[in-house]
């Protein structure tokens, strides 16, 4: 690059340096390579200044076409694909990328969340209305919304991830370590006052076992097994039939049965948005003011609202603060009042009535819904 810049300049000197002289008035080609070599220099000073305008000390470019398509740009972004005229490439300049999308998502979700929150209705309406710039769309922030919460109900005990023999064998030791403790006790009881200490040393040892034991295995997910366990004991299904085999197969395993719904209702979570257009389209029947698409937006944005507060809830039923968890459930029969009133502009009493049959009606689709995943945990 230093020599091509030495070789620029070396030419516009010598063309500087030419003057016109009588007794070189037939050297013509003296001339015409001096015009040769300006001309050259100037070609290859311009792309070299260009280069170095082009790239900050960040990194970032700034160039005069789109470096995704190659169309004239006119503004900060390509009127054709939608590419930014500017690009970076430093490895600080990605990491300032990657934070700025993790935390700030395009300044979207700030904007959103607050209005998803306490004004449902207008972030709804907004949306369906085209104004939509400013919001992150129903789709991305459900999607969103449900990854988040299924890591956090792992996070809090759930066996979303766990493996299924690992859990088995972790209740074998310590159902084993129960009975060590019980025959410890009764050892220690008539045990020499030498001997008592070890045996409680060895006592403690195992209690602490037993309490990280529990926390791999979930006392909850255990009393759900258990549970299913028995209500499938007695089938009154024809096990012939495939319902029939799919209850049998959850009765036989339903360890493995949980384990499967768990996993099918994250991949599957999608399928709430079309099990619930229908019930709101029956709040509007052959409505020609709200359509099918104001419906969808509305449920996946309220959808997305209702897991985003379980998990809330959850959170604090984990914290020991079930009266905080049972307030914040309580929230949303009100949140679903506002959506419903504020994106189909309804009166208090439209409102009221509506919510009470939606939130019958949501208890149809969720129970569709896990009829489903528990179909599919079985097969």
């Amino acid at each position: 690059m230093d020599g091509d810049r030495a070789q620029a300049r070396e030419a516009v000197v010598r063309a500087a340096r030419w003057r016109y002289d009588p007794a070189m008035a037939g050297e013509l080609t003296d001339f015409a390579e001096g015009a040769g070599d300006a001309g050259t220099g100037a070609v290859v000073a311009g792309a070299i200044e260009h280069e170095r305008a082009g790239t900050d000390a960040g990194g970032h470019t700034a160039e005069g076409a789109c470096l995704n398509c190659s169309t004239t740009l006119v503004g900060p972004h390509c009127h054709v694909c939608g590419q930014r005229a500017h690009v970076h490439r430093t490895l600080g300049a990605f990491f300032h990328d990657l934070l700025h999308g993790v935390l700030h998502f395009e300044g979207k979700t700030w904007r959103t969340v607050p209005l998803l929150v306490w004004q449902p209705g207008k972030l709804t309406r907004e949306y369906i209305d085209g104004r939509r710039a400013r919001y992150v769309s129903p789709i991305a922030l459900f999607l969103f919304v449900v990854f988040l919460s299924f890591a956090l109900f792992n996070a809090l005990g759930g066996s979303l991830g766990r493996n299924v023999r690992g859990l088995d064998e972790a209740k074998a030791a310590y159902a084993e370590n129960e009975a060590r403790i019980g025959d410890l006790k009764e050892e220690q009881a008539n045990a020499p006052p030498g001997r008592k200490e070890g045996i409680e040393a060895e006592i403690a040892a195992l209690e602490d076992d037993q309490e990280k034991l529990s926390a791999v295995i979930g006392v909850v997910q255990a009393d759900v097994e258990d549970g299913l366990e028995q209500g499938f004991s007695e089938n009154p299904i024809p096990r012939e039939s495939a319902l029939g085999r799919v209850v049998e197969q959850v009765r036989d395993n339903p360890q493995l049965a949980i384990y499967k719904a768990q996993t099918s209702a994250y991949k599957y979570s999608w399928m709430l948005i079309p099990l619930s257009v229908p019930f709101v389209w029956l709040l509007f029947p052959f409505s020609r003011r709200f359509r099918g698409y104001d419906h969808t937006v509305f449920v996946t944005y309220s959808i997305a609202f209702m897991i985003a507060l379980a998990a809330v809830a959850s959170v604090l039923f984990w914290a020991n603060a079930p009266s905080a968890g049972g307030l914040v459930l309580l929230y949303a029969p009100f949140h679903m009042y506002r959506q419903l009133r504020g994106t189909y502009s309804l009166t208090r009493f439209g409102a009221i009535w509506r919510t009470l049959i939606l939130g019958t009606l949501a208890w149809v689709a969720i129970g569709l819904f896990a009829a489903i995943i528990s179909w599919m945990a079985g097969s």
